[in-house]
């Protein structure tokens, strides 16, 4: 059964309207979180200068914390990918502020630091398969307004692929 043109070229004037509302979303959001990462890392860094005076390992911490959440939203602006590696590394290095932080307060061992090392190692083994995954399974990842094709015969490369 063949549609009227007229439907069909609504449909598709709407059909580019979600999309264009859609990425206009995307983009605010991720804006917005950016601008909060940024925020938070400078009121964290004032803190430090003002009203502590120094930065304790725990800082220091929180700081890379802010600066991976911050390379995970520019790489996600650029390349529309979410890289899993970075949510890991943001997991890890959060636990590994709780650990300090409890280690500093409690200044004894009991079985919270045991559960935190074993999350962090089990972490680390999430790393490792998801790089090999990366490595053995490769998907270029290009600008996302690159329209260039992978070349005729070309495999894509664990090197060609920017969040390996």
């Amino acid at each position: 059964m063949n549609k009227d043109p007229r439907i069909e070229k609504i449909e598709n004037l709407l059909d580019k309207l979600g999309n264009i509302a859609v990425e206009a979303f995307h983009y605010i959001a991720l804006f917005i979180i950016g601008c909060m990462i940024a925020w938070s890392a400078v009121h964290t860094i004032i803190e430090i200068l003002t009203v502590k005076r120094y930065a304790s390992i725990d800082d220091i911490l929180l700081l890379f914390i802010y600066l991976e959440l911050g390379a995970m939203v520019g790489i996600y602006f650029k390349t529309n990918h979410m890289p899993v590696r970075f949510l890991i590394y943001i997991a890890i290095t959060a636990l590994t502020r709780l650990l300090i932080s409890d280690i500093q307060h409690d200044h004894k061992a009991d079985i919270d630091l045991l559960i935190i090392t074993g999350s962090v190692l089990i972490l680390a083994i999430a790393i490792l398969i998801v790089r090999y995954a990366s490595w053995t399974y490769p998907s270029v990842i290009r600008d996302k307004h690159s329209e260039k094709p992978l070349a005729h015969g070309k495999t894509p490369r664990p090197e060609d692929d920017e969040l390996a």
